[in-house]
């Protein structure tokens, strides 16, 4: 008989409780990863591109534990049913997510095979279980301080799984398939830049949690707002392909594993680890109203009037706004898949309220550009910012672009490395460019698409008549 671990978005191989609990079995381990078609929101483009260099990464991984990895692609149910019969599979692991489709996907995977096999779903992804993490009241939480106390008070005592360093069995007799079979890659030229700025995989994700450690963390709560410098994690990818475990990253911070010490500047530590504390907001927010992935939590924005104006999108997809961080942010998402979070929030106000663009135009962007587009993030990100959300941002904070770039970019760093046609603009002049001599510095670039003053004014008008 056989023990078999269904890969999801959990690509690793320390800290896994599906796998480790199969190893512990005694049993041979097969492990699938079964892209699912099942799945109501399709995999966006540089996701895609993620995916298939982590898989690559994690069946070497497995190979060299002696366990080998199947790729499938269609409704898992079906396809984990076949594979439990050809491969007289006695128990079946796997490790829970929390979005709808995957949801919806494990429900149907018991209700299809448990009278067959015995199933066993372990916690992995998060720090706390959404469906048994209530407030007194017995309902959700709603509102981010009271979550992130009660949080960071339960998680003092997380635990993590692990795999013996000497666990390995002699490889089985597999099922043919290949990587290339699920088709992830397009071959577009976008996929070569993306794997040109990223290391990806499960060794990438602890270097780059290693280098975070070694520098940006002591300065975390004075350079996390700085686009220009390494002043953030850059985790957020590795964390939503599973490469690294949050629970794991927790246990080495709070706890000390491993010999880490706080460096003399515990308050960074804290902030950051309240931006995993969001992160654990949103997938829970996601699980108790699975509905806010397309509707807005507040339900006075159902009746928001949203601008349609396709041309101005366009140009903040390519950006071509005018406005230089906008502009510097939107590129650097289109040639790296990633944007610094200051700048997405900057560019989330400038969409939904300059612009006056649906929110969920700029998920849908988003989605399909982000290399961590993990839909829990994505949905309850741009709903803060567009005010719908829950602990949404007031509707009256409109960000000031200019005036952004001005206070988080004032030597212009950032700017200039993703709009280098401003490169010779003084560090003041470039952060409105349309007061400079453009066509006297033989500059090439648009004129501000929309005026601020103008655009937030409209904005208040179409936000307070919702408040009404």
């Amino acid at each position: 008989m056989t023990a078999l671990v269904w890969f999801r978005r959990d690509l690793r191989i320390a800290d896994n409780p599906a796998l480790a609990a199969a190893a512990a079995s005694g049993q041979p381990v097969v492990a699938v990863y079964i892209l699912s078609t099942n799945n109501k929101a399709s995999i966006g483009s540089a996701s895609r591109v993620w995916l298939h260099a982590s898989l690559s990464d994690l069946r070497e991984s497995l190979l060299n534990l002696g366990v080998d990895l199947i790729f499938q692609c269609g409704p898992p149910s079906e396809i984990l049913r076949d594979l439990c019969a050809h491969l007289r599979v006695s128990a079946l692991h796997w490790n829970r997510e929390y979005d709808p489709a995957a949801i919806e996907d494990a429900v149907a995977v018991k209700r299809d095979l448990g009278h067959e096999v015995s199933c066993h779903s372990y916690p992995s992804r998060l720090l706390a279980e959404p469906f048994n993490f209530k407030n007194k009241s017995g309902n959700p939480y709603r509102v981010f301080t009271p979550f992130w106390k009660t949080l960071f008070d339960s998680a003092q005592a997380v635990s993590v799984e692990t795999i013996a360093p000497d666990w390995r069995q002699d490889r089985l007799p597999g099922i043919d398939s290949r990587l290339e079979d699920l088709a992830l890659l397009s071959g577009h030229p976008w996929e070569e830049k993306i794997r040109k700025y990223w290391q990806i995989g499960e060794v990438g994700a602890w270097r780059q949690f290693d280098t975070f450690l070694e520098g940006a963390i002591t300065n975390y709560d004075e350079k996390r707002d700085l686009p220009a410098v390494a002043g953030t994690s850059k985790l957020s990818p590795y964390l939503h392909f599973g490469e690294i475990s949050v629970r794991r990253i927790w246990q080495r911070l709070l706890l000390g594993m491993e010999g880490f010490e706080f460096s003399g500047n515990e308050s960074a530590v804290q902030g950051w680890l309240r931006q995993l504390g969001w992160r654990e907001f949103s997938h829970h927010l996601l699980f108790h109203f699975p509905e806010s992935a397309t509707q807005a939590l507040n339900p006075k924005f159902a009746n928001m009037a949203w601008l349609n104006n396709n041309e101005l999108v366009s140009l903040w997809q390519r950006g071509q706004t005018g406005y230089p961080l906008v502009d510097a942010g939107m590129r650097e998402l289109w040639t790296t898949g990633w944007m610094h979070n200051r700048v997405r929030m900057v560019v989330a106000s400038f969409l939904t309220k300059h612009i006056g663009a649906d929110w969920r135009e700029g998920a849908e962007w988003f989605w399909d550009t982000l290399i961590d587009a993990d839909m829990a993030n994505n949905t309850m990100g741009w709903q803060w910012v567009a005010g719908c959300g829950a602990d949404a941002a007031p509707y009256y904070r409109i960000f000031n672009p200019t005036r952004q770039s001005e206070k988080f970019d004032g030597t212009a760093e950032y700017i200039r490395r993703w709009v280098p046609e401003l490169t010779a603009l003084g560090n003041k002049e470039i952060h409105a460019p349309s007061q400079a001599n453009l066509v006297e510095n033989n500059i090439s670039y648009p004129l501000p698409c929309v005026d601020h003053k103008q655009a937030r004014e409209a904005a208040l008008v179409r936000y307070q008549s919702i408040k009404s």
